[in-house]
């Protein structure tokens, strides 16, 4: 058994060896929703975060800018015991420079509901906190038979992300998961990439049109134009995309969304 003063080693999402320091007082986080999963846990620990991360909105640390192009001077300047970042949202070679430079990086991948859930639970567990409460709920949330029973028949539909040019939702992925437990199938989740570029003119037959406010910001006033023959709902992007505590409210405000088509 190590002493209290050695780190200890656990692997992360993807299977990466982490040196875990025997004591965690200093986060940075480039994860919108690992900011607040941690601040709703435990948020004395948090010293920095993107300019991306929103909630909660009293959040006061120091901003490392974007997740794409994250200050990596200013990350390690904070002196962080752990950053927290994820594979999609992070590039490669940023995590790779940090780690270089000595920093220890915890990284998430989770590709469905059920992989969130985990993730986060592994997360929180590496941080040395205790399973908080929200995280059992949004457990308890996503319990089968779960939200999926309410939305029959099954609806088909397609998910754009970003316009101009046009990309959606592909295979494996989080956002996808949670549509298809709310009884929508994402027709595009076959593709041979995660986020593929899309044809409007050329897309598979579908019920309905998902258009998530971020990260692409889609609204009724730009987007469903493109759409106009096809029903088209607007969502969060932060509850159809998040895994955190907004996923103790996602199934219901997702599923109202969803009915509310134009």
């Amino acid at each position: 058994m190590p002493d209290s003063g050695s780190p200890t080693s656990e692997r992360d999402d993807l299977g990466t060896p982490v040196a875990l320091p025997p004591s965690i007082a200093r986060v940075v986080s480039l994860v919108p929703s690992l900011t607040e999963a941690v601040a709703a846990t435990a948020p004395e620990l948090l010293v920095g975060a993107t300019a991306w991360c929103a909630h909660p909105p009293t959040l006061q640390v120091t901003r490392v800018r974007g997740t794409k192009n994250p200050d990596l001077a200013a990350v390690i300047d904070l002196r962080p015991d752990v950053v927290l970042a994820n594979d999609e949202e992070n590039r490669e070679a940023d995590i790779a420079a940090l780690r270089a430079a000595g920093v220890v990086v915890w990284v998430t991948a989770p590709r469905s509901v059920t992989d969130g859930l985990s993730s986060l639970g592994r997360m929180l567990g590496a941080l040395q906190l205790p399973r908080p409460a929200w995280l059992e709920e949004a457990v308890t949330a996503w319990q089968p038979p779960g939200p999926q029973v309410r939305s029959t028949p099954r609806r088909r539909a397609v998910i754009p992300i970003w316009r101009r040019p046009w990309m959606a939702v592909g295979r494996d992925t989080f956002a996808g998961d949670v549509l298809r437990r709310l009884g929508v199938d994402n027709v595009l989740a076959g593709a041979a990439d995660r986020y593929p570029r899309i044809s409007l003119a050329n897309l598979p037959p579908v019920d309905l049109v998902v258009l998530p406010d971020e990260p692409y910001a889609f609204s009724w006033d730009d987007g469903p134009e493109a759409f106009r023959t096809t029903p088209v709902a607007c969502v969060s992007g932060r509850h159809l995309t998040w895994y955190g505590p907004s996923l103790v409210t996602a199934p219901e405000l997702l599923r109202r969304q969803l009915e509310q088509t134009r």
